[in-house]
């Protein structure tokens, strides 16, 4: 591994605004437009303008390009603009390289966005369709002919497995689907809000790849969501205090595949996240004992449990118990199976509110937040923490 120790990059950048549409499953609108209301509500969160905006982050996957969306918002001029590849991995890297901008001084106030239709559109879990050649289709050509054709089935792998290790039954992934629900019953902005579950509804719930049924997999969601990044210094003449990014991260793992990484000697871990975790325990000078929120990136349930591992919350294979234990509050909005699936953007914005003291669901003294992306992919996290 190329690094080793702190990075610069933490302590340098700060959150001041965050802006979404409202989640559904049939928006009614272009994604182009999606991704203007959410930088516009962002912006205005933040107390800006979009003339202060001089770059913008984003997916490799998002349909809405960074010039065309700032034309659309009435920007200026851009001196930064750069996407993220890896799908759901993505999300906490649109905000690094944002981090990064500022702390550079190649830009001044960056937005990252995420927009998408993507139930009403193109359906991420419909699996692959077709896809032009490449060397990603060339690995997923080792799977794909034997019947692994979407993401469920990708995740099902390692699922089984992590069973198999330790012992443990799919009433161990219903855990994190209870948890997340049970916040998600209290957000008015979830799509589940007022629909908490048992683990008996979990168990209740029909197979989609064995062992994960329906309430394992996240939703397929319309809508967008932004967040603004710039200076801590020009973040305290801002509306809210700074919501400091006191690390950043991305990592991706030896032999590491896109969701499909099942030729390691052991499928029961994430060792890409567990780049991220050292990376961001090194740099932000904390462990895992003093993190007050997790929101953990949860497009499956079983890669949940499997980050907590890697962060050190608990042993391997001892997850589902300190989840059923809620020993660390775990995403408070509901998560992409509770609140929205936006590539993990919504959990951003979860983690600021949770710093700032505004979510529905505030947990009393939240200062420190660890945010994660998309697992089974290179991915990325950030801790968050209120201004020291």
């Amino acid at each position: 591994m190329s690094v080793h120790e702190r990075d610069a990059l933490g302590g340098r950048a700060a959150i001041v605004g965050v802006g979404a549409t409202e989640f559904t499953k049939d928006s009614g609108r272009s994604e182009l437009r999606l991704a203007v209301e959410a930088v516009r509500a962002a912006l205005d969160d933040a107390g800006l303008a979009p003339a202060d905006v001089d770059g913008m982050v984003t997916f490799t996957m998002d349909t809405s390009p960074e010039i065309t969306v700032a034309q659309a918002c009435g920007m200026g001029e851009l001196s930064f603009f750069s996407r993220v590849h890896y799908g759901g991995g993505a999300a906490c890297a649109t905000v690094q390289q944002a981090a990064l901008a500022v702390a550079t001084g190649i830009a001044e106030v960056v937005v990252c966005y995420r927009a998408f239709n993507e139930r009403s559109g193109r359906r991420f879990g419909s699996g692959v369709q077709h896809r032009e050649p490449s060397a990603e289709g060339v690995a997923l050509g080792w799977s794909l002919p034997f019947g692994l054709l979407t993401p469920a089935s990708w995740v099902a792998m390692a699922a089984q497995r992590y069973l198999h290790t330790y012992g443990l039954t799919p009433e161990a992934f219903g855990q994190v689907a209870v948890v997340d629900r049970k916040y998600a019953a209290t957000n008015p902005a979830a799509y589940f809000h007022g629909r908490p579950i048992t683990l008996a509804d979990h168990a209740a719930s029909r197979w989609i790849v064995e062992p994960l049924r329906l309430l394992d997999c996240c939703q397929e969601t319309d809508g967008g969501q932004a967040i603004v990044v710039t200076s801590v210094e020009r973040a305290r003449d801002l509306p809210h205090p700074p919501t400091v990014i006191a690390a950043a991260a991305q990592g991706a793992g030896r032999g590491q595949e896109q969701m499909t990484s099942y030729y390691r000697d052991d499928l029961t871990g994430l060792p890409e996240m567990g780049v991220v975790a050292r990376q961001l325990w090194r740099t932000a000078g904390l462990g895992p004992g003093e993190i007050d929120v997790g929101i953990l990136y949860d497009h499956f349930t079983p890669f949940v449990l499997m980050q907590l591992e890697e962060f050190g919350f608990c042993g391997k294979g001892e997850a589902a118990g300190f989840v059923a234990e809620e020993r660390l509050p775990l995403n408070t909005h509901g998560g992409q199976l509770g609140e929205a699936y936006l590539h993990g953007m919504n959990g951003i914005a979860e983690g600021v509110r949770q710093v700032r003291g505004t979510s529905v669901n505030q947990i009393s003294g939240a200062e420190r937040v660890l945010v994660t992306a998309g697992t089974g992919v290179p991915t990325s996290g950030l801790v968050l923490t209120a201004e020291r």
